[in-house]
């Protein structure tokens, strides 16, 4: 019953930020927030930079390099990733809605408190991947738990408990 009514919340806040995310902004909030508004790259490296609050509105990053990233709040909304190196990034309090991760490298991957809605993650490797309070979507908890094994070097949590695996 918690696990339903978590990811009901979860749903609803996710449905909120993107309503707010998609709202016009008149005036900068923050100069530490970057936009990456329709980002066309087949091959971009990002690999070990600072995004912290970074945001990616439908941006199309496939095969792009983010290895060692601090993507820490970060946003990617409706963004296609599939085939990228997120290799040791930290996501944490991070979203990625509508967005494509499939075939996309996780591995030793931090995703705690990241929000991860209507998603896709097919054959995604996240050996050694936090999910610690991550929200997904249930399809994709059961997908990802099919392969998932290892523990986060960082933080030390086990992928497949961090996921709910059973």
């Amino acid at each position: 019953m918690m696990r339903l009514l978590r990811h009901c919340c979860g749903f609803f806040l996710a449905l909120f930020l993107f309503f707010a995310i998609a709202q016009p902004v008149e005036a900068a909030s923050s100069a530490a927030i970057r936009a990456y508004d329709d980002v066309s790259a087949d091959i971009k490296d990002y690999s070990g930079q600072d995004l912290v609050r970074a945001e990616f509105s439908n941006a199309r990053l496939t095969k792009a390099n983010f290895s060692g990233a601090d993507l820490r709040g970060a946003v990617f909304n409706g963004s296609l990733l599939s085939g990228a190196n997120l290799h040791g990034v930290d996501f944490s309090n991070g979203i990625a809605y509508l967005s494509d991760l499939s075939e996309t490298d996780l591995t030793d991957a931090i995703l705690n408190s990241a929000m991860l809605l209507k998603s896709n993650f097919r054959n995604a490797n996240v050996t050694g991947a936090d999910f610690s309070d991550a929200m997904l979507d249930r399809e994709q908890i059961i997908q990802l738990c099919r392969s998932a094994s290892g523990v986060n070097p960082v933080t030390g949590v086990d992928t497949r408990e961090s996921l709910g695996c059973r």
